[in-house]
C-alpha cells in the first residue's frame, strides 16, 4: 500500500491557508522524511486551540498502525508518563494506552 506524502501534503496546506505559521513548521517540514510524532506536532501548531467538540470528533476517526503505537509507547518510557498522562499529551483514553501495552508489549 502506497503512504500519502505527508510533507507535500502540509507543505502545501501551509503555502496556501497558513502561511503565517510556515516559520513554525519549517523546521519539522526540512526532515527528510516525516514521523508520525511529527504529524502529531503540525496538526497541533496548525489548528493551534481548536473547538472541544472538533478535538472530539477528530478523535474518533483516528486510527493507529503498528508503528505509531510503538512510538507511542516508546515516548511513554522515554518521558516516564503513566497512562493518563499519555493519553492526555496524545488526546487518547488511558484504557487504550493499557490495552496497547498488553497486546504489543
Amino acid at each position: 500500500m502506497k503512504t500519502p506524502d505527508y510533507q507535500k501534503i502540509y507543505h502545501d496546506m501551509i503555502r496556501l491557508k497558513y502561511p503565517e505559521k510556515a516559520v513554525l513548521c519549517n523546521r519539522i517540514l526540512q526532515k527528510s522524511q516525516l514521523g508520525f510524532l511529527d504529524l502529531i506536532h503540525l496538526n497541533t501548531i496548525i489548528s493551534g486551540n481548536a473547538d472541544k467538540d472538533i478535538i472530539t470528533d477528530n478523535q474518533k476517526l483516528k486510527s493507529y498502525n503498528k508503528q505509531a503505537i510503538l512510538q507511542i509507547l516508546d515516548y511513554q518510557k522515554k518521558h516516564k508518563l503513566n497512562n493518563s498522562q499519555l493519553g492526555r499529551h496524545f488526546n487518547l483514553s488511558r484504557n487504550t494506552v493499557a490495552k496497547w501495552k498488553k497486546f504489543f508489549i
